[in-house]
């Protein structure tokens, strides 16, 4: 199998995200679906930090096994630092965007102000925000399953290669619905060119991972991206946790989560019979 016919896989393995994607356009969801909803994302996303950082701890693991001290502290400090970053960067970030929309909402409107409003773009909502950030979280998850895509394919694994495409491409299916679930659980409907530009963010990446795996095979990069992919979701999780008590419903939240959760499960089973 040649070289481009590993990268067009390891696209359609990213863009199966897509197939989630369409249940942000939901009309009015009843608000114990838009709970359930939520709840399965929580579920999914908790599966997705697990076994992210399942992977980003082997080579560490590995090398304190052998007793090779050196690459086992410096790929810990890199997942260290991947980690904090992914997490308190967008604790930060998040924090800067409330500080802003609130001196925006709070400004006194002058002579023009009018026109002013109607001709500046849209603001984006917290619901909008935190899908957005979930889409980067993935999308740097999805950048290092397509580096393991393209390592594979590079050592001429081929037939692990195909298998791993089919496990992520399996697993980005579920990944897009956890994407659209903030913004279901707010009832916001967004149009289909917010669905086509997250799906990129999240699932693009999977692509460009595999063009850059199958000509650089490097432990500590993939577990940079690891990291912070973990860090990114992890703050998710609080967040639409925080959804989740909201909506006063906690048993299904309780049944939502395990939901999610267990398909994680399930759909990473052709990855774990990959050997991967």
């Amino acid at each position: 199998m040649s070289s481009s016919q590993i990268a067009l896989l390891g696209a359609i393995a990213g863009f199966t995200i897509y197939l989630g994607l369409p249940l942000g356009r939901l009309r009015k969801p009843a608000p114990r679906l838009k709970a359930t909803l939520n709840a399965v994302a929580i579920g999914i996303l908790i599966f997705l930090v697990w076994d992210v950082l399942a992977h980003a701890w082997e080579p560490v693991d590995g090398a304190l096994s052998d007793h090779d001290w050196g690459p086992a502290l410096g790929n810990g400090l890199v997942l260290a630092a991947g980690l904090t970053s992914g997490l308190a960067g967008l604790v930060y970030y998040d924090r800067w965007a409330a500080a802003r929309r609130a001196n925006t909402a709070g400004r006194p409107a002058g002579p023009g102000a009018a026109s002013t409003t109607e001709l500046a773009p849209k603001a984006r909502s917290h619901a909008g925000e935190l899908a957005l950030m979930i889409a980067i979280g993935i999308g740097l998850h999805n950048f290092a399953e397509g580096l393991a895509i393209g390592n594979s394919a590079a050592k001429g694994e081929i037939s692990l290669a195909v298998l791993l495409i089919v496990g992520f491409g399996l697993h980005n299916a579920t990944e897009g619905f956890g994407i659209v679930a903030p913004l279901a659980a707010e009832g916001e409907r967004p149009s289909w060119t917010t669905l086509g530009l997250l799906g990129l963010i999240g699932g693009g990446p999977t692509f460009a991972g595999t063009l850059v795996g199958q000509h650089l095979v490097n432990d500590t990069l993939s577990i940079a991206f690891l990291g912070l992919a973990a860090g990114s979701i992890l703050y998710v999780v609080i967040e639409l946790l925080a959804v989740a008590r909201k909506a006063a419903l906690k048993e299904l939240t309780t049944w939502g989560i395990l939901g999610g959760l267990l398909l994680g499960f399930a759909t990473d089973a052709i990855v774990t019979a990959a050997g991967a």
